[in-house]
């Protein structure tokens, strides 16, 4: 039973501070619609509206029943890479993003994850075919998106798969490189985009639930003025319990409404644009003046530990990153940070050693030379490898110099243009891929 006291703060927490759903994302497997026949391909695609449209208008009776805000409806296929190598030709992978865009439109759904490649060693033709298509997809549509894993401790990371991204996002209006990422070390059930993908062994379907929070944590941590350490991590830990609660009460009923299994909580504090839904506040709010600051990491380490520890008391299905988010222009704090300097691109690689989320949402300069931004992706993928964890970058080149804002709108918030340091490197240009190291011996 809940105390009326408890009742009351929940109550609170959706009223007054910006508690929400991020996401409800339905995963599922679409790999019975490949097929050599384009039409036909693209047919069985788009017999799953229904069951698209269904799954919107219960996430909505959800969202009625119990007053809860919930952000997006999304949707995660298998990745279009299988259906590549079937017939692995450009026209066919822009075809296949126009019927997942479709798919999207008359389903209800906010975003479509899957149109994703794995080139983690190599560059199979159908990931070479996806890679070199990539621009022109996402410039022809509105609602996909898509990640290329380039590496895994399993296997290294691929230098030709990242050079190939960055070559294809200096060719993205900033709106479409905002729906790509490249990461290691994927999951298979993340509910958020780009990186939601319907992994390999995951069932027909099911239903991943993304949460939110960030207000709900710094209001507790301004309201109650704890001087201890220990009293602060068990303050977030509390608040975390709570919130990941509501996110599984959430995802279990669109799964019993949709009579597909339950998946997991992403257990992620998401920010938005919105000034009391920011991860960067809940840092200063535990003490550092402003986010980038020394102490930044040392905060965002206890925060996502009680994170971590108080969501995992909550649900036994735990999945996604699970870590924090701190995309530059989706986080007011962070875009503040960022436009005065005090969060820089070496900041950012810093703070992804205990965040989930790398270098996220970040404008550069369409006039960055692409040696130096690969090089730039492959400091903060290596670190992935380094930590056995999963990162990505995402990047928004625009046309503009180092300290201009464009405003995306919505959750995508204000785009800053961060400079990069202006040194030469080469080592991105080199042939192969990097060796997958020591760390690979703990799995035998």
């Amino acid at each position: 039973m809940f105390s009326p006291e408890e009742i009351t703060e929940v109550i609170k927490m959706l009223t007054e501070e910006d508690l929400d759903i991020r996401s409800v994302t339905l995963s599922m497997n679409m790999l019975d619609a490949i097929d050599r026949e384009e039409e036909r391909s693209v047919s069985r695609i788009m017999d799953r509206v229904e069951v698209v449209q269904r799954f919107s208008q219960v996430v909505d009776e959800v969202k009625e029943k119990y007053g809860v805000s919930i952000i997006t409806k999304r949707v995660a296929t298998s990745p279009v890479q299988f259906f590549l190598e079937a017939n692995p030709s450009k026209g066919y992978a822009i075809k296949l993003g126009k019927a997942l865009d479709s798919l999207a439109i008359k389903g209800g759904i906010d975003y479509v994850g899957g149109f994703s490649a794995f080139a983690d060693r190599g560059t199979s033709r159908s990931a070479d075919v996806y890679i070199s298509s990539l621009a022109d997809v996402m410039n022809s549509t509105s609602r996909i998106a898509g990640v290329l894993s380039a590496g895994s401790t399993f296997s290294g990371i691929n230098l030709g798969s990242v050079r190939g991204f960055v070559d294809q996002i200096f060719d993205m209006r900033p709106e479409s490189s905002s729906r790509v990422a490249v990461m290691v070390n994927l999951p298979p059930d993340s509910p958020f985009v780009p990186s939601a993908t319907h992994g390999l062994g995951m069932p027909d379907m099911q239903v991943n639930v993304a949460v939110s929070g960030p207000g709900v944590i710094e209001s507790a941590i301004r309201k109650n003025r704890v001087n201890d350490i220990r009293e602060l991590h068990n303050l977030i830990k509390r608040h975390a319990f709570k919130v990941t609660r509501l996110g599984e009460l959430v995802g279990k009923e669109v799964s019993r409404l949709m009579n597909v299994p339950f998946g997991a909580v992403d257990l992620s504090l998401a920010p938005s644009p919105k000034t009391m839904d920011s991860v960067a506040r809940v840092i200063e709010a535990m003490g550092v003046q402003r986010v980038g600051g020394f102490g930044s990491l040392t905060a965002l380490a206890i925060l996502l530990d009680a994170v971590k520890k108080g969501g995992a008391m909550a649900t036994s299905s735990v999945g996604g990153l699970s870590g924090a988010f701190i995309p530059v222009s989706e986080d007011s704090g962070m875009t503040e940070a960022a436009m005065s300097g005090s969060i820089t691109f070496e900041t950012l690689i810093m703070m992804s050693a205990v965040c989930n989320t790398g270098i996220d949402m970040v404008g550069i300069s369409k006039d960055s030379d692409r040696n130096e931004v690969a090089s730039m992706i492959l400091d903060e993928l290596t670190l992935g490898l380094s930590l056995n964890k999963s990162l990505g970058v995402r990047l928004v080149p625009v046309d503009g110099k180092p300290g201009s804002v464009v405003d995306l709108g919505g959750l995508l918030g204000k785009v800053v243009i961060m400079p990069l340091k202006g040194i030469s490197s080469s080592i991105s240009s080199m042939d192969g891929f990097i060796p997958n190291f020591l760390k690979r011996l703990d799995f035998g």
